[in-house]
């Protein structure tokens, strides 16, 4: 992938090939996969109908994906956010071609998910029953990190805190409680900042509690997370503060910053109970997909 006249990123086979992804599972044990696309082509700064025909293309091969490998691969949509109402329109297509959610950026067109501009895309989500993987991009303060690989290391955990208190304190999940909503990388930052942001809601309710009366830490519960930070005594608070029905396996595969093999941090996991790891690997990203995946996979897995 290039970017003006330098190369942005070496994209490997696995990434983009169905069937080379379907070996490397094969190989190190997945048996279902979520797809989805990689956030550089969320395309977000891009006039919406442009984005629109590139976010089809996506949609209609993921389609293809799961149809030509209905028991290994279930596939997010993917929309431009940046005009909700075009971006609700595709959403209804997702749902007719038969994907089970949809993923989108931390922010869409220079505009926070708390804008009120997003309210009938959530609505969208819940009457279409369309789960929402939610990915860091255009990550804040990207000018002051070029180097050191600083964007992904850090600028991530932070894009991700920010979309996650945004959408608490702006009162997204209090006016959407159906809504069924994935943070990326175990939610950045966020769960380590959640008792500074609950103390600024308490001594500062006129700067923080100005759209939300729920104190944020009431709010888990309504959101899960991915199991990728990373590092063991992390991955244990995590499973601690955000709940261990509400943390999904996540690989990032097949990226540098992925898990080699997928899955291997909750397997290898020396601070997490058998039924833990059971409920991460498999129980909880079924109950954030919902009956649209589980349809798909009944057939092929007496448990799901």
């Amino acid at each position: 992938m290039r970017q003006g006249e330098h190369v942005f990123r070496t994209v490997e086979p696995e990434c983009c090939c169905a069937d080379r992804r379907r070996e490397f599972n094969d190989a190190h044990g997945v048996d279902v996969q979520v797809v989805s696309t990689v956030p550089v082509l969320f395309s977000d700064f891009a006039p919406a109908s442009e984005a629109l025909h590139l976010h089809q293309f996506l949609n209609d091969h993921f389609a293809e994906v799961q149809h030509r490998h209905p028991d290994h691969f279930v596939a997010l949509g993917t929309v431009p956010l940046q005009e909700p109402q075009m971006a609700v329109q595709e959403l209804r297509r997702i749902a007719e071609i038969g994907l089970v959610g949809v993923q989108i950026g931390t922010q869409a067109g220079g505009r926070e998910l708390d804008d009120l501009q997003f309210n009938p895309f959530w609505e969208a989500c819940v009457q279409l029953d369309l789960p929402i993987l939610i990915h860091p991009w255009n990550m804040l303060g990207s000018e002051r990190m070029g180097r050191h690989w600083l964007q992904w290391l850090v600028g991530m955990p932070s894009e991700t805190a920010l979309a996650v208190a945004s959408m608490m304190l702006g009162g997204v999940f209090e006016k959407h409680p159906d809504l069924r909503v994935c943070f990326a990388h175990g939610g950045g930052a966020f769960p380590f900042i959640l008792g500074r942001i609950d103390h600024g809601f308490r001594m500062r309710p006129d700067l923080v509690a100005t759209k939300s009366q729920s104190l944020p830490s009431s709010l888990m519960g309504r959101f899960w997370v991915d199991s990728g930070v990373h590092d063991d005594d992390a991955l244990r608070f995590l499973v601690d503060r955000i709940g261990s029905d509400r943390v999904c396996a996540g690989s990032d595969a097949p990226f540098p910053l992925g898990e080699a093999v997928p899955g291997e941090s909750v397997i290898q996991s020396q601070q997490l109970t058998q039924d833990e790891r059971q409920r991460i690997l498999w129980d909880n990203a079924l109950a954030f997909l919902g009956d649209r995946a589980r349809g798909r996979l009944q057939n092929h897995f007496s448990h799901a």
